[in-house]
C-alpha cells in the first residue's frame, strides 16, 4: 500500500520552499523520522523527517525546485496492511500515487467534433513574484480587468506604469475581436535582441541562484526599487563606551557571557527610536498606511559560510545588555551552524549592519524591507579629534543610516543618527535612557 507524504508547514505564513537536497534515494527503506530532505525557506534551512516506516517509491522534485506546501514530494510503499501509515492520515493513493504503477489501457476516445477557430488572446508573461508598480496603477488594472503580471513594465526598474497597463488592456481587447492591435510600449521602445557573443565553456563558470542567496537578491532588488534609499552619515566617539565595555567584559566572563559592544549599539537605538517613532515603522503599500510598531524587535546582521542572516532580538527594550549578549552569543553560534528556526529571523521592526569587524570608513547598507531604515557601522579606529580645542586621538567610529525617503525626510533621520551617537558617546547617559 502507498503512502503519499505532503510537504508539512515549514513556519508560520510560508506557502513554499526551495528543496536543497534528498537524503535519501528511490528504493531506500527508510525508517519513521528519519532525515529525508532538505529544504530552504525563507533564510533558515529546514530538515523534513519521514512521517513513516517504509520503501520510497518516487521522489517528486530536484534541487532547486520550488515545493508548495502541502504538495506531494514523497510516495512511500508502507507494506500491504498500512500499518505503518500516521493516524488520521488517509492510506488510499490518491492521483499522484496511481500515476507512479502501471496505468490500465484506456479504450481510444472516438474523434472530437472540429469546432470554430476561436481568436487567441495574447499569451500572458510568466507571473513574478511582485510587479514593481504603484497602488494608483494596481487599482487601474484591477477596473481593467489586467494580470498586472502579465503587463511589460516601461518605467525605471521595469515599473509598470499605467499607460502600459491601458495598453496591454486594449491589446487583449483588440486580439478576443481578431484585430492587429498596436505595440506596448515596452515592445515599441525594445531594441532587436543581439546575438550572444560565443564563449568557450572553459572562460566561465555558471553557478546556480539558489537557496540564501537567492533570498538575498530578491529581497535586496525589492528593497532598492521599493524604497527610495537616501543615506545619512554620522561621527562618534567611542572612546568611554568601549572604556565601559572592558570593564563590564569582566563581570560578564563570570557569567559564561562574551560581551561585545553590539548590545550597547541595541540599548542606544531602541532608545532612540522611542524618541522617533516613524523610524521604527513600516509602509503598507496596498492600504497605503504608515504602520508604527510599538514593540521593538531588532534585527542584526550575520555574515556566515552560506550567506547573510538577519536573527532578531525581540521586545529589546525590556531587556538588560547582559540578556541581550547572552541571546546573541546564542543565535550567532546557531546560525553559523545553519541551525536558527524561521521565526527566530522574522519580525524585525529595525536593522543595525555592523561591519566594523571586517574595516571600511563606513557603508550604505540596504533597508531590510519592509523595514523604513537601517543602521550600518564601520570600522572603529584611533583618530585625529578636536577636544577642547587641542587636537587628541580617540576612538572613532562611522554610523551610516539609510532610510525609506517616502516616511522619513532628512531632518529627522540626522536628528535620530544624531541622538544615537551621544547616547554611544556617554555610556552613563545612555545607562540612565536605555535602562
Amino acid at each position: 500500500m502507498t503512502y503519499e507524504f505532503k510537504l508539512p508547514d515549514v513556519g508560520e505564513g510560508l506557502h513554499e520552499a526551495e528543496l536543497l537536497r534528498w537524503l535519501v534515494k528511490e528504493g531506500d527503506t527508510v525508517a519513521e523520522d528519519q532525515p529525508i530532505m532538505e529544504v530552504q525557506t525563507d533564510k533558515a534551512t529546514v530538515e523534513i523527517t519521514s512521517p513513516v516506516s517504509g520503501r520510497v517509491v518516487k521522489l517528486l522534485g530536484q534541487p532547486g525546485d520550488i515545493l508548495r506546501v502541502h504538495s506531494v514530494v514523497v510516495i512511500f510503499d508502507v507494506g500491504a496492511d498500512g500499518a505503518a501509515q500516521p493516524a488520521g492520515e488517509a492510506a488510499a493513493p490518491t492521483a499522484a500515487a496511481a500515476a507512479v504503477g502501471a496505468a490500465a489501457p484506456a479504450a481510444p476516445a472516438p474523434p472530437a467534433a472540429p469546432r470554430p477557430a476561436q481568436p487567441e488572446a495574447p499569451a500572458p508573461a510568466a507571473p513574478q513574484r511582485r510587479a514593481l508598480a504603484t497602488p494608483a496603477t494596481r487599482r487601474l488594472a484591477r477596473e481593467l480587468g489586467v494580470d498586472i503580471h502579465a503587463v511589460p513594465g516601461t518605467g525605471p526598474a521595469g515599473r509598470v506604469t499605467s499607460e502600459d497597463v491601458r495598453a496591454f488592456a486594449a491589446r487583449s481587447q483588440a486580439a478576443a475581436q481578431g484585430q492587429e492591435a498596436a505595440p506596448t510600449p515596452a515592445e515599441a521602445a525594445a531594441p532587436a535582441a543581439a546575438a550572444p557573443a560565443a564563449r568557450s565553456e572553459a572562460d566561465q563558470e555558471r553557478i546556480p541562484l539558489r537557496g540564501i542567496r537567492k533570498v538575498i537578491a530578491e529581497r535586496m532588488v525589492k528593497s532598492k526599487y521599493t524604497a527610495p534609499h537616501v543615506t545619512a552619515v554620522e561621527e562618534v566617539d567611542m572612546t568611554e563606551l568601549l572604556a565601559f565595555r572592558a570593564q563590564a567584559k569582566e563581570l560578564a566572563a563570570r557569567k559564561g557571557i562574551k560581551l561585545t559592544f553590539m548590545p550597547f549599539v541595541i540599548k542606544a537605538v531602541v532608545a532612540a527610536l522611542r524618541e522617533f517613532p516613524y523610524l521604527n515603522a513600516s509602509i503598507d503599500d496596498e492600504a497605503q498606511e504608515i504602520v508604527l510598531h510599538k514593540r521593538y524587535h531588532i534585527g542584526f546582521a550575520l555574515d556566515t559560510d552560506a550567506g547573510l542572516l538577519v536573527p532578531v532580538i525581540k521586545d529589546a527594550d525590556r531587556k538588560p545588555v547582559f540578556a541581550i549578549a547572552k541571546e546573541m552569543n546564542d543565535l550567532i553560534a546557531r546560525g553559523r551552524e545553519g541551525k536558527l528556526a524561521p521565526d527566530e529571523m522574522r519580525g524585525s521592526t529595525f536593522t543595525i549592519s555592523n561591519q566594523g569587524s571586517i574595516g571600511g570608513l563606513f557603508f550604505t547598507p540596504v533597508i531590510n524591507y519592509p523595514e523604513v531604515a537601517i543602521l550600518g557601522i564601520g570600522k572603529t579606529a584611533d583618530r585625529p579629534v578636536v577636544r577642547g580645542g587641542e587636537i587628541v586621538i580617540r576612538k572613532v567610529a562611522h554610523l551610516a543610516l539609510s532610510f525609506d525617503h517616502r516616511l522619513i525626510d532628512g531632518g529627522m533621520a540626522t536628528r535620530f543618527l544624531q541622538r544615537v551617537a551621544e547616547l554611544l558617546s556617554d555610556p552613563t547617559l545612555l545607562m540612565m535612557e536605555a535602562m
